[in-house]
């Protein structure tokens, strides 16, 4: 069996809200004087049972209401990051939503000043290397979405790209494309989740109207052979979350999860956790259970971690530097049979 935990890799899709655990929720929840419909934390997690984006995003965002203070916000980050250190991540792009916490009168500066708190400690605490990106809420307005660049515009030192993400059905990506030209024109790298629930017709708009350097998830992209060819061409990153693809009911099981026919393709995949709190696993989860139900080798494990560094916003020394402990770790891992 190969030790998915102990080889290099980059996580980059991740929510940092969609790292909140049930036992921090209820600890965060006292705290705060925050009352809750759930009775126990057993009862909470009973409830992570969804039939669709929608149906998680409803438990994603009542959960996140216990969020109110700086405080709360640098120990959900650390908390994330002592699972991902032991998960062999060396380098993090996280995700966060701050639509989500100012529709709650909480300020951008308390949610952005917590995380940061945080993420300051990462690299000496825990070997991990960080860069934030912000989120806006696609089931909003694009004039909330703006509202919201104007916020983030004086933390650009902080904040390395703008996202996209909630729910993808009816919320094209072109809905915001002036909103991305005016974060690209200020100095934003962007990205987008697209062919999740959409179709690849949102890949074809990521790619166009928001003009994306990555696409978040994108596993749809293989129902349209022109668009992988041009994903294939452009290497284009897809941050693929194979067990939030199983749990979201994006695909019927692991067993019939496409990452491994993307990687045939040539397409640049990589692997992430999305929100792992509620799918049921961290990145090297995602990484060992995707790697049994497919029979991936070792050699593709390698490959996986490879692109995750390839497709960060790291710079080229550091994509370097990482990728160079990817392949000393490859070496031991590309000859053994499939993960079984």
């Amino acid at each position: 069996m190969i030790d998915v935990s102990a080889l290099p890799k980059a996580e980059l899709h991740v929510h940092i809200e969609g790292t909140f655990e049930p036992e921090q929720i209820f600890e965060i929840a006292a705290r705060n004087g925050v009352a809750l419909k759930y009775a126990s934390v057993e009862a909470l997690r009973d409830a992570y049972h969804f039939s669709d984006l929608q149906s998680f995003l409803d438990l994603y965002y009542a959960a996140m209401n216990v969020l109110r203070t700086e405080r709360d916000f640098e120990e959900l980050t650390l908390a994330y990051l002592r699972r991902a250190q032991a998960q062999g991540v060396k380098h993090a792009e996280i995700f966060f939503d701050p639509q989500a916490h100012l529709q709650r009168g909480i300020a951008f500066d308390v949610v952005i000043d917590g995380l940061w708190s945080a993420l300051q400690r990462s690299a000496r605490d825990f070997g991990i290397t960080t860069k934030l990106i912000m989120c806006f809420l696609r089931d909003l307005t694009a004039d909330s979405a703006m509202q919201t660049l104007d916020l983030a515009l004086p933390y650009q030192e902080r904040i390395v790209a703008v996202g996209l993400d909630s729910a993808e059905r009816d919320n094209p990506p072109s809905k915001f494309a002036e909103v991305f030209g005016r974060a690209r024109a200020s100095g934003f790298l962007t990205v987008a989740h697209a062919g999740e629930e959409g179709p690849p017709e949102y890949v074809w708009s990521a790619l166009d109207d928001l003009k994306v350097s990555r696409v978040d998830h994108g596993v749809r992209s293989l129902e349209d052979p022109r668009l992988v060819e041009r994903l294939r061409d452009t290497r284009m990153p897809l941050t693929v979350c194979p067990l939030s693809n199983v749990r979201l009911r994006v695909v019927p099981t692991l067993a019939e999860h496409p990452l491994k026919r993307m990687l045939d393709a040539g397409l640049v995949a990589t692997v992430n956790s999305d929100d792992p709190a509620y799918f049921g696993g961290y990145v090297s989860d995602n990484y060992a259970q995707t790697a049994q139900a497919l029979r991936l080798t070792g050699a593709d494990l390698a490959t996986l971690a490879r692109n995750s560094f390839e497709a960060s916003f790291i710079g080229a020394a550091e994509k370097a530097a990482f990728i160079a402990q990817v392949e000393a770790a490859g070496d031991a891992t590309s000859k053994e049979a499939p993960a079984v």
